[in-house]
């Protein structure tokens, strides 16, 4: 096996875009939801390019982005060596992407699909409902936000856990 040591700069500077790259569209979708109205009659105009690029990357992107994650991963344990995964900072990390990958792909894109699609809204109450929805999809983006901010912060500062 050739020696990975020297590329070892990019292929961490391509394993953390791909890890954030995993979650962006996660993380502004539910933004493009605000201004959206779901007024009676109302035809929504197709969504824009950003927006789109942002739903296939949800819907047909993660595979391979994926891919690259753990192939980046694996070459940077091939460089570092086994012994790094005895590190609790990134043993806390690795848990947190875990559960916010969870939260991503089981809660977050399913109702960001059923929201997008806005069927069967007439009555004020299912606008009120669809509104509701859409907040906590934003709130949900929060805590995402949030949990890539803590796995930065562990990621760059390498502290002493226990």
């Amino acid at each position: 096996m050739p020696n990975l040591a020297p590329l070892f700069p990019l292929i961490l500077a391509a394993h953390v875009s791909l890890a954030v790259a995993l979650f962006v569209p996660s993380l502004l979708l539910p933004f493009t939801l605000r201004n959206r109205s779901v007024e009676p009659g109302f035809v929504a105009p197709e969504p824009g390019r950003v927006v789109r690029t942002l739903g296939w990357l949800q819907a047909r992107g993660s595979a391979v982005v994926g891919t690259g994650l753990a192939v980046t991963g694996v070459a940077m344990l091939t460089v570092l060596g086994p012994r790094i995964l005895e590190q609790p900072w990134l043993l806390v990390s690795l848990a947190t992407y875990a559960v916010t990958a969870i939260v991503v792909f089981a809660v977050q894109r399913p109702a960001l699909r059923r929201l997008g699609a806005r069927d069967g809204i007439a009555t004020d109450i299912e606008r009120e409902a669809w509104r509701a929805k859409a907040r906590r999809q934003r709130y949900v983006a929060y805590a995402i936000t949030t949990a890539v901010g803590l796995i930065a912060f562990l990621m760059s500062t390498k502290p002493a856990l226990w």
